[in-house]
């Protein structure tokens, strides 16, 4: 059987399928992956034996370039990606008997899998991108909601005529090109009214509600055994554990790195900054032998070992975090992170940092939240209830599904 993965975005958007394409490896499927053609990514699918199919700009420098890019850049980005979706997907998906789009931006791949007659699946890495009358939908860059406007479904609804004027001109037209009809929700098409939710059940519950039939697989995670490196297991042996903080593929806050260093100070703990996919974002302040600063390394070895975690909180650092039993601090940038911080303290597992720029005094305070006894003690309890096996539940969903639909053969 031949899978297509698909998606587009940052670390966050790609390791996911990584893991689904693991998995489905695992069950003799033969799958490739469209994803940005930055070199991390390359590696990654290159580490389970899956091919790249290179789509759109790398994703790197549009993060980390000299300014982050305006909103007007950003729509440019999102309908040119349209464009190349209906040449680079369509040829990828041929031949294949399933595609599987995940994260914000796969506007048209249920076009590509219509076209084509094979299975498709929308997936989403957190409930909030989903649209219900329980929480608002998150922020989408250079798409601000009026104030005013507070009812969940409604902002629901503007969320989708936004949307709707995004996309619709340019999903339409290339539908008309290969004999498809218009849409006239492009949201509620990609997601369909039974997408999948690859979040852990645990940290990411789900409310039912009539109008959608979400299918909850859990996290999809990208099992990791590389050693941490040799200076890291030094630092980390060389004294108590310390407090870890980075931003992942995040631009850091402005002074981030001073204000996370002080504060963590403030505590009594050493620090270890990671730099993050900027890698000049963070930095350390002095020379002083309590601070390391790491680049790549296994988050998922690493955070068994600190006192706890400040983060940008991305679904797949959140869930790392969680798993491992660190006490977490989330300082939210954008989209889902919010929601994750939310999360975190809802549980008792960490604290929400108010806003995305913290103080040494913001931070100092929501560290001595997350470094109480009882912190700790509730996150050791929520991580024995974290899932491991999302992708290996998502995987072999997706082929027995795919199974049961093909016609039979003749004998």
């Amino acid at each position: 059987m031949r899978v297509l993965l698909s998606t587009y975005g940052t670390r966050g958007d790609v390791e996911p399928m990584v893991g689904l394409a693991m998995q489905l490896r695992a069950l003799d499927a033969e799958v490739r992956v469209c994803a940005p053609p930055d070199e991390e990514f390359a590696k990654l699918l290159a580490g389970v034996g899956v091919p790249l199919v290179p789509i759109g700009r790398p994703v790197r420098p549009i993060m980390h370039g000299a300014a982050p890019p305006s909103a007007a850049e950003l729509s440019r980005h999102r309908v040119e990606l349209v464009a190349e979706q209906f040449d680079t997907v369509a040829a990828a998906a041929e031949g294949c008997d399933a595609l599987v789009a995940g994260g914000l931006m796969q506007v048209a791949a249920r076009s590509v899998a219509e076209k084509l007659g094979i299975r498709y699946v929308y997936a989403s890495y957190f409930p909030v991108a989903l649209p219900s009358p329980h929480f608002p939908p998150p922020p989408r860059e250079g798409l601000p909601f009026p104030a005013d406007v507070t009812d969940n479904r409604a902002l629901w609804d503007l969320d989708a005529q936004a949307i709707q004027e995004l996309f619709g001109a340019a999903l339409n037209t290339h539908r008309a090109s290969i004999g498809l009809p218009p849409v006239d929700n492009v949201r509620d098409h990609v997601f369909t009214d039974h997408p999948w939710l690859a979040a852990d059940p645990a940290l990411g519950p789900w409310q039912e509600i009539p109008e959608l039939a979400v299918v909850h697989t859990g996290a999809w995670i990208l099992p990791k055994e590389r050693p941490l490196p040799a200076g890291l297991e030094a630092f980390l042996d060389a004294g108590t554990p310390p407090v870890y903080v980075g931003f992942g593929s995040m631009r850091a806050p402005k002074d981030a790195a001073r204000v996370a260093v002080e504060a963590i100070r403030a505590q009594g703990r050493r620090v270890l900054v990671s730099r993050g996919w900027g890698w000049a974002d963070l930095a350390p302040i002095d020379d002083r032998d309590d601070c390391f600063v790491v680049g790549e390394a296994n988050l998922q070895a690493l955070f068994g070992r600190v006192a706890a975690v400040v983060h940008h909180g991305g679904a797949g650092t959140t869930t790392a975090a969680a798993g491992a039993g660190a006490p977490q601090v989330i300082v939210p940038q954008m989209v889902d992170q919010p929601y994750w911080a939310g999360r975190v303290a809802e549980l008792g597992i960490g604290a929400a940092h108010d806003g995305p720029t913290p103080t040494v005094e913001s931070l100092s305070a929501a560290l001595r939240k997350a470094l109480t006894p009882e912190t700790r003690a509730r996150a050791k309890a929520v991580a024995g209830t974290v899932r491991t096996d999302g992708a290996a539940v998502a995987a072999k969903l997706l082929l027995d599904t795919v199974s049961r639909e093909r016609p039979p053969t003749s004998a």
